[in-house]
């Protein structure tokens, strides 16, 4: 079947449909990861969005539900090169054109993903709009540029979970997976699988979920929190009631600046409680201590972004997934700007040098990607002990 993918500036691109059918719109945007397509597909920071993947072969090693970030897709569309037709992995257990056809998501392959994505590169951001239906190219393109973008939007609201939960009470979920290894008398096995035990938990946290990815929650088990996830707009008085040692702000979707309610109640918790944040909460992070965002020409998505620390001079390669950046323009006094993104100098991590509060654009559990900011979860454990 065929599929056309039109952009809001009259852009168009032919292909073959896979996946599901119909007709999606979403803001258009790409990822650089060789690998985790199936935890980009899930993540829920990509919420509204169609995601293309640079890299040119998708789905050669199929999908298990081991590796989903959430529990179900959030992308508005797919869109890549090549589709593998035969994966082959021990782990798989379907493919991705019959995953993406269970979850309603619409796929195009056959176009020229690196035209796409340096179509984005000079131009920018922009809406799009995907389908298998008999739509003239023209008219595709104006009906992408009439649909909702992401600026103004508040995803969050639909990614959040309802209700108070407590990750991972059966400590099972959060074992970290290891290779079969005689030699390894730590190791767990569980229906074939090795893991390595969990340590028993320091910390009690609270969580804030802006479309929280489970590797988060699995690595702040591994160091050592025992972690309650609460609703993106649970208010800080209740927060402050569960008496935790701290506070966490996830990842999550949209544009930071929709969410003034939600950057009063975490600037109440500054001062009360230590505080880290990652991806969206780090934005919001900001509007809490009084600065401001803007959107950027294309974002930063993928496992290679280069971020150096300044305070070390140390650079680390990261996985990212965002459209907006915090402005240190905008910051007060008593906020230090701690990391740079090396390609656009934009920010990548802020502290408080007043409380014990620190953020970075990235993310440290990576899922796909590279492990080098792992040490900011036992930065916030040493937060959490200083404060104690």
């Amino acid at each position: 079947m065929n599929a056309l993918l039109a952009l809001e500036d009259g852009r168009h691109f032919q292909g073959r449909a896979f996946g599901s059918t119909g007709t999606s719109c979403g803001e258009i945007c790409f990822n650089t990861s060789m690998t985790g397509y199936q935890e980009i597909l899930t993540d829920p920071s990509y919420r509204g969005q169609i995601v293309t993947m640079t890299y040119p072969l998708i789905g050669n090693y199929g999908v298990s539900n081991l590796d989903s970030e959430s529990n179900y897709p959030h992308v508005r569309g797919f869109v890549i090169e090549e589709l593998c037709d035969a994966p082959s992995n021990w782990r798989s257990e379907q493919s991705l054109d019959s995953y993406l056809h269970d979850h309603d998501i619409i796929g195009i392959q056959g176009i020229d993903t690196r035209s796409l994505t340096r179509h984005i590169r000079e131009r920018g951001a922009m809406k799009a709009l995907l389908t298998t239906e008999d739509i003239p190219a023209e008219e595709a393109c104006q009906r992408a540029g009439s649909s909702d973008g992401v600026v103004g939007m508040d995803f969050v609201r639909e990614v959040t979970t309802s209700e108070t939960y407590r990750w991972d009470p059966d400590n099972l979920l959060s074992r970290e997976w290891t290779l079969v290894n005689p030699a390894n008398q730590d190791s767990q096995s569980d229906d074939g699988n090795h893991y390595h035990p969990l340590p028993d938990p320091d910390y009690r946290i609270v969580a804030y979920d802006f479309g929280i990815k489970h590797n988060i929650l699995r690595r702040l088990r591994q160091a050592g929190f025992l972690v309650d996830v609460v609703n993106a707009r649970t208010a800080a008085t209740d927060v402050l009631a569960m008496n935790p040692d701290g506070v966490f702000l996830s990842n999550g979707p949209g544009d930071p600046d929709a969410l003034g309610d939600i950057h009063k109640e975490i600037g109440t918790l500054i001062g009360k409680l230590p505080v880290f944040g990652i991806c969206l909460g780090h934005q919001i992070l900001g509007h809490a201590l009084g600065g401001k965002t803007f959107k950027l020409k294309f974002g930063h998505r993928g496992g290679n972004q280069p971020v150096k620390d300044l305070r070390t001079g140390a650079v680390a390669i990261t996985s990212q997934n965002h459209g907006f950046a915090v402005d240190a323009e905008s910051l007060p006094a008593g906020i230090e700007v701690t990391h740079i993104n090396l390609n656009d100098e934009t920010v990548e991590g802020l502290r408080s040098t007043n409380h014990p509060t620190f953020s970075v654009q990235y993310h440290p559990e990576a899922a796909p990607g590279p492990h080098d900011a792992s040490y900011f979860f036992s930065e916030f454990a040493k937060l959490i002990e200083q404060e104690r």
